[in-house]
């Protein structure tokens, strides 16, 4: 048997960050954070998952921007599902070089992109965490590095949200969190 776990809420400046194990791409926020490829294709996996909720439109806008570079973020409606939009993030893959400064451009772009188009909530999967390579660990400290680095400083963001697939990335995450 498997115990729920409680969300862990910490508050920085004014603001929330809360880490919870659930479904992203049920969140109900003003954007979810997807993390990219550079040619903007949804391609298999989570990307399918996000047209099969969100639908094909979200490729369509994605088709029209056309590519990335790596570190950039851009956003789209989120269709269909409960988030009002998407922030397409690209960041490191497999081990490359520079991996650790690559998801610091990366996630910083896309608390960047949220806050340019206004958003008050935001929410994260562990970003490369899985397929791309990224280890976990160094995610969880790095994306908490960034956040509250960002959070720090005036932006129309009130929340982020840090969503948790399983209780092994919930627990680095909670590793990582400075205590409430």
């Amino acid at each position: 048997m498997t115990l729920s776990l409680a969300p862990v809420i910490v508050c920085a400046n004014g603001k929330t960050i809360r880490l919870e194990k659930g479904d992203l791409l049920a969140a109900p926020v003003d954007a979810i954070v997807f993390y990219a490829r550079e040619d903007l294709q949804l391609g298999s996996g989570f990307g399918s998952a996000i047209m099969a909720r969100g639908g094909v439109a979200i490729q369509k806008e994605l088709d029209v921007i056309g590519h990335i570079a790596m570190g950039e973020a851009v956003v789209t409606s989120a269709g269909s599902m409960t988030a009002l939009n998407i922030i397409h993030a690209c960041g490191p893959k497999f081990q490359e070089a520079d991996m650790e400064s690559k998801l610091r451009k990366c996630l910083s772009s896309s608390l960047e992109a949220a806050a340019a188009k206004g958003c008050k909530t935001i929410a994260f999967p562990p970003m490369g965490a899985g397929f791309y390579g990224v280890p976990l660990a160094l995610c969880a400290k790095l994306m908490l590095e960034v956040i509250f680095g960002f959070l720090a400083q005036p932006s129309s963001l009130d929340e982020v949200v840090l969503y948790a697939l399983d209780d092994r990335e919930f627990r680095a995450f909670e590793a990582q969190m400075p205590a409430a």
